[in-house]
């Protein structure tokens, strides 16, 4: 295989350019023909690690590639484009409009990023784009107009498995946001102008509506439905199936077809290294606020205040944290948390 490549590099292969082709298997990378801008770029990449570009690939030659890079078969990459070091696209994966990819991140096969709108996407650093994702193209809200800017922002270390999508921005004065150290599981939909944290799981086929607000270290079941402008809080759990119309506070979890508060994310906070005596902190003003005893009588609204007053409990910022969250639920413009049976305790 390596003498026919050899027999056919004509105008694609240069003498020392061909002792850097390689073969792996079903995919051969090599130099793809360079005009003189890029040839200075990758002589000056040579002093390092060069990279390796098929032939079959369309990369424009004011894209701005890093060391190491590897640009597998039919792969397209735009002029506004800047790769980091070490990326990797697989054959079929293409980059447009103005979108930066940071160090060390893969694109597998069908992968798009980017869009040609104006603005821009922004990747960080080891990232993984799955099979046929769609990352960074043009939102479903059709307020947008086509000459505004839209962004999208990634963090590092996410993981974004195959057929997801995620949307720009549907305005220029706000973006789409991921954090770091998200895993993003397969078919996954992300709208426009959501806020994604960090250390956040979704199941598959977990579809965020619009301007979605998730914190940190939430984790949705499979096929979790989230209405446009909901807040989920950080440490909450979303069971399978559910559909999510209002706000999840703070370490609770729901689930329902119209979903429901079910309690504590008591497996999700010890995971999570909370204490025992911080979970029965939090566990006891649940009980207070959503459970109240047959001799309670008091409002929803009283009994959030009563607990709000209760030093020993209060002691504990995570149930100060707890209470915040769900105080923030119902300020203007919020949509409330979740509805609760006012199940009675003994």
């Amino acid at each position: 295989m390596f003498e026919y490549l050899l027999k056919l590099r004509g105008p694609y292969l240069s003498t020392r350019q061909s002792s850097l082709l390689y073969c792996r298997c079903f995919s051969c990378f090599v130099y793809h023909p360079l005009d003189a801008a890029q040839n200075k770029r990758m002589e000056a990449s040579d002093r390092g690690t060069s990279s390796l570009i098929h032939p079959s690939s369309i990369v424009h030659p004011d894209a701005i590639i890093g060391e190491g890079v590897s640009v597998g078969p039919f792969c397209s990459v735009s002029s506004s484009a800047k790769l980091g070091h070490f990326c990797k696209l697989y054959p079929g994966s293409h980059i447009f409009g103005s979108t930066e990819l940071g160090n060390n991140c893969t694109l597998m096969t069908g992968a798009v990023v980017g869009d040609d709108l104006p603005g821009c996407t922004i990747i960080g650093r080891n990232n993984i784009i799955g099979y046929h994702a769609v990352i960074g193209v043009k939102c479903q809200d059709l307020k947008y107009k086509p000459e505004d800017e839209c962004f999208l922002e990634v963090g590092d270390n996410n993981d974004i498995r195959e057929h997801t999508s995620i949307h720009r921005s549907s305005k220029s004065t706000d973006a789409t946001v991921i954090g770091d150290n998200n895993l993003i599981m397969g078919s996954c939909h992300i709208a426009h102008d959501c806020k994604i944290g960090n250390d956040n799981i979704f199941a598959n086929n977990t579809l965020l509506a619009g301007h979605v607000v998730v914190e940190d270290y939430v984790h949705t079941a499979g096929a979790v439905v989230v209405h446009q402008f909901c807040h989920l809080g950080s440490y909450s759990f979303l069971g399978g199936g559910s559909v999510v119309s209002q706000d999840v506070p703070k370490y609770m979890m729901v689930s329902g077809e119209r979903a429901e508060l079910r309690g504590l994310n008591v497996v999700g906070l010890t995971r999570c290294g909370f204490s025992n005596t911080e979970i029965r902190s939090l566990r006891t003003a649940y009980r207070k606020i959503f459970m109240p005893s047959y001799s309670n009588t008091r409002s929803f609204e009283e009994r959030l205040a009563d607990v709000e007053k209760h030093e020993e409990l209060t002691h504990f910022p995570a149930v100060r944290t707890m209470l915040k969250s769900i105080r923030d639920s119902f300020v203007e413009d919020r949509r409330g948390i979740c509805k609760f049976s006012d199940l009675i305790s003994s």
